[in-house]
C-alpha cells in the first residue's frame, strides 16, 4: 500500500502570509473610509453675501443662487418663480422648496421643475416633485433629487451636464378664487459629491452656462459692469476634466493585488517542499 506524505506549511511562513493578508484587508478598510466621507452634503455657501430675496419670472431673469444658500421670494399664486444655480461633474444636486400659503385657500397643486443649461427638463431620481395642498393647509414642501451630473455625454442623451441649472416653481392646478393670493417661497439647493464612481472618459470644452449676467467690478475709476455668461460658479471652479478619484482607487487596487500575490506566494512556497523526516522514523 502506498503511503501518502502530508506536506505541512511551516508556522513562520503561515504567520507571515497571515500578516500580509491582514495588512491588505486593513488598507482596503482605510481606503473605503474616504468614500463614506465624500457622500456628505455640501451645504456651505461659496461667499458671505446675503441670500437673494426675490425670484425671476423667466429663464433669462432667473435669480442666481449658490449651493447652500436659502433663497426667499414673495409672489402671487399663479406666478412662475425662477432661480438658477451651478452644478459640477460628480455632484448629485437636491432642490428643496417650501411654499407658505395664505390662511384661506382652496385646493392647490404646486410643482417643482429643474432644467439644465440647455433648458431641458431633468427627471428627478426621487422626491416629491408635485404636491397638492388641501384647503386651509399652511404650507407645502417639494423636493427633487437629480441624477449625478456627468462630465460628458452623447449629444442625443438627456444626461445632466456641468453648468447652470434652472429651478421653476409654480402651480399646475389652481382655483380661480385663489388666483393672485400672496404666497412666500423658500428654495435651497444642496448636493452630494459622488466621486469617481460617476466618472466618464470625457469632458466638456465649456460648462453649459448660456445665460447672460452682469458682473460689477470696483476699479479706481469707479464701479463698472460687464456681461458674463454666469456670475456664479463652484467654489473651486469648473472641474470637468480627466482627473477623478477613480485613479486613486485603481492604484489602491493594484497595490492590494500585489500584496495578495506576495501573501499567496508565502503560503504556497512551503507547501511544495516535502517535510523532512528524521532518520530512523
Amino acid at each position: 500500500m502506498r503511503v501518502m506524505r502530508v506536506n505541512r506549511v511551516p508556522k513562520g511562513q503561515l504567520m507571515c502570509g497571515t500578516r500580509v493578508l491582514g495588512s491588505a484587508m486593513l488598507m482596503l478598510g482605510l481606503a473605503a473610509t474616504p468614500a463614506v466621507a465624500d457622500a456628505s452634503p455640501s451645504a456651505s455657501p461659496s461667499d458671505g453675501s446675503s441670500a437673494p430675496t426675490s425670484a425671476g419670472t423667466s429663464f433669462r431673469t432667473a435669480t442666481e443662487i449658490d449651493q447652500g444658500q436659502q433663497a426667499t421670494a414673495s409672489g402671487s399664486a399663479g406666478d412662475y418663480l425662477y432661480w438658477s444655480f451651478p452644478a459640477d461633474a460628480g455632484q448629485r444636486p437636491t432642490v428643496k422648496a417650501t411654499v407658505k400659503l395664505p390662511d384661506t385657500h382652496a385646493s392647490e397643486t404646486w410643482q417643482l421643475d429643474v432644467y439644465d443649461g440647455l433648458r431641458r427638463r431633468q427627471a428627478c431620481q426621487y422626491g416629491a416633485q408635485t404636491r397638492t395642498a388641501a384647503p386651509g393647509t399652511a404650507s407645502v414642501e417639494l423636493a427633487c433629487t437629480l441624477r449625478t451630473v456627468r462630465a460628458w455625454s452623447e449629444q442625443w442623451a438627456n444626461d445632466p451636464l456641468p453648468g447652470t441649472y434652472y429651478i421653476r416653481l409654480t402651480t399646475v392646478n389652481l382655483a380661480t378664487s385663489d388666483l393672485g393670493l400672496p404666497v412666500d417661497a423658500e428654495v435651497r439647493v444642496g448636493s452630494l459629491d459622488i466621486g469617481g464612481s460617476a466618472a466618464v472618459d470625457g469632458s466638456l470644452a465649456e460648462p453649459l452656462v448660456p445665460g447672460i449676467a452682469v458682473k460689477s467690478e470696483d476699479t479706481e475709476d469707479g464701479s463698472t459692469a460687464s456681461a458674463v455668461l454666469s456670475s456664479i460658479e463652484p467654489d473651486d471652479g469648473w472641474s470637468s476634466g480627466w482627473w477623478s478619484d477613480r485613479w486613486v482607487w485603481t492604484a489602491i487596487g493594484g497595490a492590494l493585488a500585489a500584496l495578495a500575490g506576495v501573501g499567496g506566494y508565502a503560503l504556497t512556497r512551503g507547501a511544495g517542499r516535502p517535510r523532512q523526516v528524521p532518520p530512523g522514523v
